[in-house]
């Protein structure tokens, strides 16, 4: 099972969490999951448009998760994010970490959310209720705090 998934099409958490598991063969006593949604921002989204650069995203986020293993003893990683078209109420990214412990699981997938969320190469544009495109939408404030955080304690 690949580590990195980016794809158009929805993902099924129960069954990725089930194929991490199975993957695992009972060596992890944890396995945390993180599973972002789009919104729909008070009724005037329809549709969040995402764009990455293929090969190029895989890698970049590949690189982060070799450094999220190197940070903690995780036994499995797995990150899935879409492009293309997402409607609110359907996933955006799904994090999933194991460890043995429940701490490195929670570490792992909280690092890497946060580098998903800042730094990994994806552009969202909003399309409105109302027909029309919006900007791109930048990382917030508290977001780029929380990645900075973790640059501290390298």
């Amino acid at each position: 099972m690949s580590r990195v998934s980016i794809q158009s099409d929805p993902f099924d958490t129960a069954a990725e969490i089930a194929r991490l598991t199975e993957s695992l063969e009972g060596r992890a006593g944890a396995i945390v999951t993180f599973s972002g949604l789009c919104r729909d921002e008070g009724g005037r989204l329809a549709a969040l448009e995402l764009e990455h650069y293929p090969g190029m995203a895989e890698a970049e986020i590949e690189r982060v998760a070799d450094e999220a293993q190197a940070r903690w003893p995780v036994q499995g990683l797995r990150a899935i994010h879409r492009h293309g078209l997402v409607r609110p109420g359907e996933g955006i990214v799904l994090v999933l970490a194991a460890s043995a412990h429940r701490r490195a699981a929670f570490e792992a997938a909280s690092f890497l959310m946060d580098y998903l969320k800042t730094r990994a190469p994806f552009w969202k544009r909003e399309h409105l209720v109302d027909g029309t495109v919006g900007g791109w939408v930048e990382a917030t404030e508290a977001d780029a705090k929380a990645a900075e955080g973790w640059a501290a304690e390298a």
